[in-house]
This record gives structure tokens, sequence and C-alpha cells, in this order.
């Protein structure tokens, strides 16, 4: 009995020691290796580096709901428009030996109801790619904000004021940097966004339907921007070609009209005003434009409206005599105060006046002198941080020249308007 537990004993001992030489043998598997995400300190908040590479990114967005009340001018017409805007964007960038490379893709989707913001008893839903651009150093190629205007000036108005108020365009432009916040940019511009040609009776000898775009936008801008603010001249070239036929009255030849070029020019002023209150800036933006009324504008429009009146803009029409192209001239002045009554209560005041102005001979087609005066003013109350609160009032009033008569019979010498927003924003 002792020599059977022994040999058990020893067997036990021995199948032991094998299976720890064979659990010795087999390779051992470890956990993998975690990768924590790093952040981009030098890039500014927000940028982190994707796993595996040097590229640092930065993943943002906003949620907007506007509720806008304007004068209706018909029964018919809504009072009440609702707005709700998403964005969500990318921006991708990384170090290298020719300077930074960026990349940068902004979606926006908004859902619009009512006359105040799309027309009347309609809802429209519009996807839209608002920006999607590459920076390589000073070049700059895609869709992104136009170089003509300051992106850097303190606006915050959330209506419309007569400036070229920053809207983005195709571009591919150039930006040489000189050091202690002065730069010069060219820029070649998509032209397609920036045509008036009104609405005028196809029978008219008047006219002016755009032929094809065969040269671009031409844009050049000197820039400062520096401890007490910004400021920013600029100068646009814009293409006018017809499409219209024209018949001499005096030989009978027809033909198209000359090509002729528009042009526009641009300077505006931001200033800090920290002995008024922190954050607290003032703005003010001059332009002048023939031929090219979008850059007043801020893009394609053809009609200003203020109640019952609307003024035509129009970059040209066909002389009747000569059968060339005559231009559209008109010049605006914009500006506006932000003061910080606490630090999360601010106000902004703000106001526009523009004038637009045509040849005698323009009359005769429905298109008059006349002017626009833009005021308003809001309060945003910021409780935490990315989140904005605001009421804004603005009131509108359009003077043509002389007296107009509308197809009611009526005669208007000028006639006014009022909206009223409210706008609950977060920014993440």
């Amino acid at each position: 009995m002792k020599l059977v537990k022994s040999l058990l004993l020893g067997t036990a001992a021995g199948l032991c020691a094998a299976a720890g030489v064979q659990a010795a043998d087999l390779p051992s598997k470890k956990a993998a290796a975690v990768e924590y995400v790093r952040v981009c300190s030098t890039l500014g908040e927000g940028f982190f580096y994707i796993p595996g590479t040097e590229t640092c990114v930065k993943i943002g967005g906003r949620v907007r709901a506007d509720y806008l009340y304007a004068e209706p001018l018909t029964r018919a017409a809504d009072a009440i428009g609702f707005r709700a805007r998403g964005r969500l964007q990318v921006d991708a960038r990384t170090t290298t030996a020719y300077g930074l490379l960026r990349a940068v893709v902004r979606m926006e989707i908004t859902r619009n109801s009512g006359t105040p913001f799309t027309d009347t008893g309609r809802i429209t839903t519009s996807p839209d790619v608002a920006q999607a651009f590459i920076q390589f150093g000073g070049l700059t190629a895609g869709r992104v904000t136009t170089f003509f205007d300051n992106s850097d000036l303190p606006t915050e108005h959330m209506g419309t004021l007569r400036f070229s108020d920053s809207p983005d365009v195709d571009l591919l432009a150039y930006t040489f940097t000189f050091g202690n916040g002065f730069s010069a940019t060219l820029s070649i511009e998509d032209g397609l966004e920036r045509r008036s040609n009104g609405f005028l009776d196809a029978a008219s000898v008047a006219t002016l339907n755009y032929a094809g775009q065969r040269a671009p936008d031409v844009v050049g801008a000197l820039k400062y921007t520096g401890t007490w603010g910004t400021a920013q001249l600029s100068a646009a070239l814009h293409q006018i070609r017809s499409n219209n036929v024209f018949v001499s009255p005096l030989t009978g030849i027809s033909d198209f009209p000359d090509t002729d070029y528009g042009f526009a020019v641009q300077g505006s002023v931001g200033v800090n005003l920290p002995m008024l209150g922190e954050g607290d800036a003032a703005w003010i933006n001059l332009v002048y434009a023939d031929g090219a009324l979008s850059y007043i504008t801020g893009g394609s429009t053809d009609t200003l409206n203020a109640g019952v009146l609307a003024g035509l803009l129009v970059d040209g029409y066909i002389n009747p005599l000569t059968g060339n192209i005559s231009t559209g001239r008109g010049w605006s002045v914009a500006g506006g105060l932000r003061h910080y009554w606490t630090p999360t209560i601010r106000q902004s005041v703000f106001g526009s006046y523009a004038r637009f102005e045509y040849s005698a001979s323009a009359t005769q087609f429905g298109i008059a002198d006349f002017n626009e005066l833009r005021l308003g003013g809001n309060v945003i109350w910021s409780p935490v941080s990315g989140l904005d609160i605001g009421a804004e009032v603005i009131y509108a009033r359009v003077d043509p020249r002389g007296r107009v008569t509308l197809a009611n019979g009526q005669t208007y010498g000028s006639d006014d308007s009022w909206e009223g927003r409210l706008r609950v924003q977060r920014d993440f």
C-alpha cells in the first residue's frame, strides 16, 4: 500500500513538472498598449492629435434657433418666420517644413419657415457646403470668406446691414505676410457670386442678361491686425458680359454689346475700446462700386426692400441709343459699437446707409435712384460659455428719387418697415 501511494505521488509530481515546462515554452499573450489622445497645445484650445499621425484636428459646430417678426405687406404674407440651423466643422492642421497645412470643412443645414425667411406659406430645408478650403503656407484654395472683406471686424448684428458682410465664395488666393500684423492678398474669386441684374421686362431693349463668365473676379487686399484693432483696404474687378442682341436704331446692325468691367473699392477699421470696458469695440466700413453692386450688398441681390417699396439693383443696362452697357453706381457706409454691461451681458448698436444711382435714361426702364437706411440694436446674454440668448430690432427705410407708382395705382415717396428677432445659439 505504501508502495502504491509512493508511485502515485511520484507520478503526480512528474506531471506537474512537465506541465510547468510546457507552460513556460508557450508564448505569453500581453495586453495591447493603450494609445492615449495627445493635446495639440501649440495650435490652441480644442485641438488634439489624430492617433498615429502628426496632424491635429478640432471638431466643433453650432446650433442656432431664430424667431423673426417682419411687417407683412399683404394679408397672405407670413409675419412670423422660424429658422433652425445646424453646423458641423472639422479643422485639420499639420506643421510642415513649408508652413502650416490646413483643411477645413464646414457643413450647414437650415430649415426655414414663413415669409421672413423663405417663401410665403412654405417650409424649406437646405443643406449647404458653407466652407471647404485648403491653406498651405500663403495659398488658400476652395470656399471660404471673401478676401474683399475684413472678417476680423467686431460686428455682431443678426439681421442685414448694407455692406459686404463677409460672405463665403469659391476662390484661389495667395497671402503675403510681411510681419508686424501686415499682409497682402491677391485672390481670384467666382464672379457668379457677385451679379445683380435686377428684373426688367424681358422684351425691354435695356434688359441686361448676363452672358457666360469668361474671367473671374480679381480681388486685392492690404490688411493690418494688431493689439488696437484691425484695418483693411481692398478692391475688386468684375466682368460684365451681355447676352442681349442689340439692333442699332440708326444703322439697323445687330450685335452684342462690348464687354465691360465693373469695380469696387472698400475700406474698413475696427478698434478695440478697453477704456470703455473689456471686450468693447467699434467698427466702420465704407465701399464704393461701379458696375459691381453686389460688393455693397454682400452677394447676388436684385432688390432692396422696405415696406411695399423695393429699390432695383442692376450692375448695368443696355443704352438704347449706343448699344453699350451703362453701369449702375452705389456707395454705402456701415458701422457699429459693442459694449459689455457685465461680463455676461453685451449690447450692440449699428446701422448702414446706402445710395444707388443710374444714368438719366434709366428711368424710362423702371430703374430709379434710391437710398436705403437701416438702423438697429440688440442685447445678448451669455449665461455660460458658448451660449448666446439675444433679441434684436431693425428699422429699414427706402427713399426713391421722386415718387413711385405701383401696380395698384398708389404712389409712394418712401416707405419703411420693422423687424424683431429672438435668437438662441450654442457654439461648441
